[in-house]
């Protein structure tokens, strides 16, 4: 059990508890000062320690200082008999653990113990129960599920108990896991079986979001558009809370991401409001075919004036892309001069550089090494970032802001082996050519593109589109480039990580 120091001045007053503590099973040094608190800890490892607040000589508040110094880490419990807000503000910016108002009884300290010590242990304990509660409902819902609106809420659901699961033991993770697996197999094939419908329905698409959700409010209120490259919705829900403090969030949904979850594909169809088939026949001088070398992304605020003023919207408007740490921290001050456009349109590129660096550099692969720590990197970014300063001031002003992404990416572990032509395009989730060979079982293909709103660079130009976790290696060095690229995050094929990803209404408090 715990080694516990307890500090106070009225320490033999307190003989029940201790002995109550010492019956639990823990082990608990009196002492009756601050100065004592102090020596003792210097010299002996303790989990916890209770510090009386009001103690003679050395305070309670100047104790923990102390303490801190010794060692940063270890949980202190201030207990005071002032209810003082100023005492209890100095308490908790010098980090305490908890503070608990004498008189205080044995249950209490009990409590409070094991709410600092086996916190962690009790929660992992009890999400592992509920989730397996859960499981054969999700199992059974992936049996039934028959349309988009389906998938979403299984998405959601999935996503909530990856994040709730991530200190349990690592049996149940496992069981998440394949659970998981399962899943994306099935999401796979309802869009290989559904695309060519879903792509001409209603649903809510890359190329139809800002009609549906933002172009009708732009009249009446002015509105910052964020796109955040690659933000997978788990990434979102990580950076959520940080931002509910400046922001109340009045709308939070998913929508589908058009194949290839690229940003060819998905951002241009994004911001033009067309698919890329319609991109390619409406401005032929602005779509870059997949056999070019030049930049795939370079017209997007061409595209998104031009849908601005289909929809004959005549406001006024700008449109930055950031793709480096000097562009953020310029944009910050520039934001105050932003706020008399009716639409201010921010494409932020980090998430998208740091799965791609995930991929190039060995440092970042063992900082990202699983799903949790990508999303702890995220948040990490996030927290430290200009985009989070932008988002600050903007939520300061009347703007409300309107957060999304192109698509999302995921972690692939299965190689595959295709071969084509030397001028088939590099990306590793899909591949367009003519005269490609592949494994069918790992792909869904498109041998007739413009059925799903693609353009093709040849007549006999077909897409092929990784399943699930899979990733495209041509066979020579076949074992190299599995290997180097194993466990990256990618983008370009149909998983629901790629393809069900947020958008959110934010307005500022």
């Amino acid at each position: 059990m715990a080694r516990i120091l307890w500090a106070d001045d009225e320490i033999d007053s307190l003989k029940p508890h201790l002995l109550f503590l010492t019956n639990k099973g823990h082990e608990v040094t009196p002492v009756n000062s601050g100065n004592e608190a102090i020596e003792y800890f210097s010299k002996e490892n303790f989990d916890l320690v209770f510090l009386d607040e009001n103690m003679p000589g050395i305070s309670g508040l100047t104790a923990l200082e102390e303490i801190k110094k010794i060692s940063l880490n270890t949980p202190v419990i201030m207990i005071t008999k002032s209810e003082e807000e100023m005492i209890m503000e100095e308490a908790i910016g010098k980090q305490i653990s908890d503070y608990l108002i004498k008189p205080v009884n044995p249950h209490q300290i009990l409590m409070a113990i094991k709410k600092i010590l086996d916190g962690k242990r009790l929660v992992s304990e009890t999400n592992s129960t509920s989730y397996r509660q859960e499981f054969n409902k999700i199992s059974q819902d992936l049996n039934l599920v028959k349309d988009l609106k389906g998938w979403k809420d299984i998405f959601k659901q999935l996503t909530f108990w990856e994040l709730q699961l991530e200190t349990s033991d690592q049996n149940m993770v496992e069981v998440f896991n394949m659970q998981k697996e399962e899943a994306n197999q099935l999401f796979t094939r309802f869009i290989d079986k559904n695309y060519q419908d879903i792509i001409s329905s209603n649903e809510i698409l890359s190329h139809n979001l800002l009609k549906s959700n933002l172009f009708p409010e732009l009249n009446q209120q002015s509105y910052y558009l964020i796109v955040i490259d690659n933000l997978r919705y788990d990434q979102w829900l990580i950076i959520k809370p940080i931002l509910e403090e400046y922001f109340n969030i009045e709308k939070e949904e998913t929508y589908t991401s058009i194949i290839p979850t690229t940003t060819q594909y998905a951002r241009n169809a994004l911001f033009s409001g067309l698919s890329p088939l319609e991109i390619n026949r409406r401005y032929p001088d602005k779509w870059v075919s997949e056999e070019e070398n030049e930049g795939k992304n370079l017209h997007e605020e061409f595209f998104l004036n031009e849908n601005l003023r289909r929809h004959q919207l005549n406001i006024k408007s700008s449109y930055h892309k950031i793709t480096n740490l000097n562009a953020g921290k310029k944009l910050v001050q520039q934001i105050d001069n932003l706020n008399h456009n009716q639409l201010n349109t921010i494409v932020y590129n980090f998430v998208d550089t740091l799965s791609h660096a995930r991929t190039d550099m060995e440092v970042i692969k063992e900082l990202a090494e699983d799903e949790s720590a990508y999303r702890s990197i995220t948040r990490s970014w996030f927290k430290h970032s200009p985009l989070f300063d932008v988002l600050k001031k903007i939520s300061t002003t009347s703007s409300k802001v309107f957060l999304t992404t192109d698509h999302g990416t995921i972690r692939v572990k299965t190689p595959t082996k295709v071969i084509g032509p030397k001028s088939t395009n590099t990306n590793m989730r899909y591949k367009v050519s003519k005269n490609l060979t592949y494994q069918s079982k790992d792909v869904i293909e498109a041998q007739n593109p413009e059925k799903i709103m693609l353009p093709k660079t040849h007549l006999s130009s077909s897409f092929i589109f990784a399943r699930e976790d899979k990733y495209f290696v041509y066979p020579n060095n076949y074992n190299h480039f599995a290997k180097l690229y194993n466990d990256t995050f990618q983008h370009g094929g149909i998983s629901m990580e790629e393809m069900l990803i947020p958008y959110v209404q934010l307005n500022g408090k």
